[in-house]
């Protein structure tokens, strides 16, 4: 696990080892171990890359990295899993090199002699991102890997023959080169309003980029527009498994989905260095943690965060799955100063606007286990690939609750609630013992789900934040992302939909984010089992009716767990990993949020309108809404452009 940057120049005067080094040092922290640079003047292509040690931490493993042949340059960011039956591929087929070391960065390069870059990436197996020149065609080329779970930024700044080509795992070593123009995307930044993220190709940067999941990408100072290919995709993939269910009994299934997951965590278990895991106590985290268990000589070390809060805690049943597999358990309960402590660094650990607020016990869950380790394997992906989230049935049932009146009449519902704003409404109905000071803006929301469409559109009006973003922020227009463009996915039904929608947005956008960013800002590895790419077919080809179960999602993951954990360990409702932003903004926060909020400083800086958020910040603070989503996004940003502000 590593971080890497560079630049491909037409100008030798934006050549120099100055600048990479410096572009190397904004991303110590993804590689404290070694430094590394790599530059052909003739060719002015640059490389550098900051080494966490994992596999072989010995100086065999430094980068950037020449290929056997000389062909090949790679800054490699990730890990390998299945690299050493590579390499035995490589030498059955006499293909090997005298090899100098045991590192899986090798192997690749070795794979790209041997077969070529694609080639050797759809065999590969593992969570990567890498730049590679080729000093044959004079051709870059960038790879990310089937999910997205290692970042990868790129684009050209300058203009003419000043003009530079950028790219780096994180967005301040690319604005660490003098030709970074530092322009800000508006209409990306309407986006995150809209999601709590910037979805990929997007940045939060005019002209930068990020790579997609699956996809290559090449460029070259003879054909400067990048050509992209796709090596995987997660749509493919879904839309084959679907077409060719499993049809063997649901025991069988069990088994071989427990095969597979063991297998995966096998191979993830791989390291030169201390290893642990995450442990919410959830089901998802729980099965990686018992299945690392059988596989381990000693007691796993893991990690829990807990929070006295009522409705916040999840440390409790950690520590009691804990102790009945006998982990070695470190937790730590977090008090709200503690917690609060994290925003701060928010801004520089996530390097562009982000506003999942779970980030906050993310990075001190992660910060607690590197105290103790420096590889921590997480559960995340399980409710994308076995329908855990109770978004997918709940949205499914109120659809088909919805569609019972017609669309014409349910414009019209709608067109009478909208023809009073929703303060009227609520003057209206203050009198009314209804329980509640805001009926206006329920009956609001309720206007948007009665004129959806289609039950895509009903989710997409679950999963936003600021509805009408776009006209929040300044000069901003809409963007096309995945997210809201309705795909159409062959042969799937709406929850599965919606589950594969996620798998290609929220998972790789937010979740993978949030965690990887979090766990290298405190130079820690983190790893995904479920994400093995030959988990996720097979979890498509699983029916429907085994991952939703009589109403119970996960059911697959659930009965490989049973045979670990006993059932009243596990069985309770989903909690989540959040944190009492809405408490903490009425009280610790107030201040602070009232500095980004000033109606002044909103006018001044010229992004956002001041008048829907002022609004909504009284209405919090009155208590009348709980607004702690919509503002938590404006304050990510607003906190995110006064660091950028501060270090320019």
């Amino acid at each position: 696990m590593c971080g890497f940057s560079g630049y491909l120049s037409s100008s030798e005067q934006i050549h120099s080892a100055d600048i990479l080094h410096r572009m190397g040092d904004r991303i110590a922290h993804r590689g404290p171990d070694s430094t590394g640079e790599w530059h052909d003047l003739e060719a002015n292509v640059g490389l550098c890359h900051r080494r966490l040690s994992i596999l072989d931490i010995s100086s065999a493993g430094h980068q950037p990295m020449v290929s056997a042949s000389d062909r090949y340059v790679i800054a490699f960011n990730g890990e390998i899993y299945n690299h050493l039956s590579l390499r035995l591929e490589l030498e059955l087929s006499h293909c090997a090199p005298v090899w100098r070391g045991h590192s899986d960065t090798e192997t690749l390069l070795a794979g790209f002699d041997a077969w070529g870059i694609e080639a050797t990436v759809k065999k590969s197996v593992g969570m990567f991102a890498f730049a590679v020149w080729d000093k044959k065609t004079r051709q870059l080329t960038l790879g990310r890997d089937r999910f997205g779970e290692k970042p990868l930024y790129y684009g050209w700044q300058g203009q003419g023959d000043n003009a530079v080509f950028l790219f780096g795992s994180e967005l301040k070593a690319l604005r660490a080169h003098p030709a970074f123009e530092n322009s800000i995307n508006r209409s990306a930044l309407s986006l995150q309003l809209k999601l709590n993220y910037i979805p990929a190709p997007y940045s939060i940067y005019d002209g930068i980029s990020k790579l997609l999941p699956g996809h290559l990408l090449t460029v070259s100072l003879l054909h400067r527009e990048p050509t992209q290919s796709i090596f995987w995709s997660a749509s493919q993939a879904a839309e084959a498994g679907a077409a060719n269910l499993f049809s063997g009994s649901p025991n069988q299934a069990i088994d071989h989905l427990e095969t597979l997951l063991k297998d995966a965590i096998k191979q993830q278990m791989i390291s030169d260095v201390p290893l642990g895991a995450f442990l919410s106590g959830g089901i998802d985290s729980s099965l990686i943690v018992a299945l690392m268990q059988t596989q381990s000589m000693k007691p796993v070390k893991t990690f829990t965060i807990g929070f006295n809060e009522q409705g916040y805690d999840e440390a409790i049943f950690a520590k009691k799955i804990a102790g009945y597999l006998g982990t070695d358990h470190h937790e730590l309960y977090v008090t709200p100063h503690q917690a609060m402590a994290v925003i701060p660094r928010l801004p520089s650990v996530y390097d562009e606007p982000f506003s999942d607020s779970s980030q906050i016990p993310t990075y001190l869950v992660s910060q607690l286990a590197k105290e103790h380790v420096t590889v921590s394997l997480s559960g995340d992906a399980g409710d994308e690939l076995f329908c855990g989230y109770n978004r997918y049935v709940m949205t499914a049932n109120l659809w088909h609750k919805i569609i019972l009146l017609p669309l014409p009449l349910r414009r019209l519902l709608a067109t009478g609630i909208t023809s009073l704003s929703a303060q009227r409404w609520n003057n209206l109905t203050s009198h009314l013992s209804l329980g509640s000071t805001h009926i206006g803006d329920k009956l609001y929301k309720g206007a948007r789900v009665l004129t959806c469409e289609t039950v895509k559109e009903l989710y997409a009006n679950f999963i936003t934040h600021w509805s009408n973003a776009e006209s929040i922020v300044k000069e901003a227009k809409t963007l096309p992302s995945l997210a809201d463009q309705s795909p159409d996915f062959n042969g799937l039904d709406q929850i599965q939909w919606m589950m594969l929608l996620d798998s290609m947005t929220y998972l790789p956008d937010d979740i993978l984010v949030k965690v990887d960013r979090a766990a290298m800002s405190v130079s820690l590895e983190s790893r995904v089992p479920f994400l093995d790419h030959r988990v996720f077919e097979f979890a498509w080809q699983l029916p429907q009716s085994m991952k939703l179960n009589d109403g119970i999602g996960k059911w697959p993951l659930r009965q490989v767990l049973y045979r670990h954990v006993p059932q009243a360990l596990i069985d309770r409702p989903k909690m989540g990993f959040a944190v009492p932003i809405d408490h903490w903004l009425r009280h610790d926060l107030r201040d602070w949020a009232e500095t980004l909020l000033n109606e002044t400083r909103l006018d001044q800086e010229g992004y956002l309108h001041s008048a829907p958020i002022r609004k909504k910040w009284q209405e919090h603070l009155s208590g009348q809404q709980n607004w702690q989503t919509d503002l938590w996004d404006v304050l990510m940003f607003q906190a995110w452009l006064e660091e950028q502000n501060r270090s320019r």
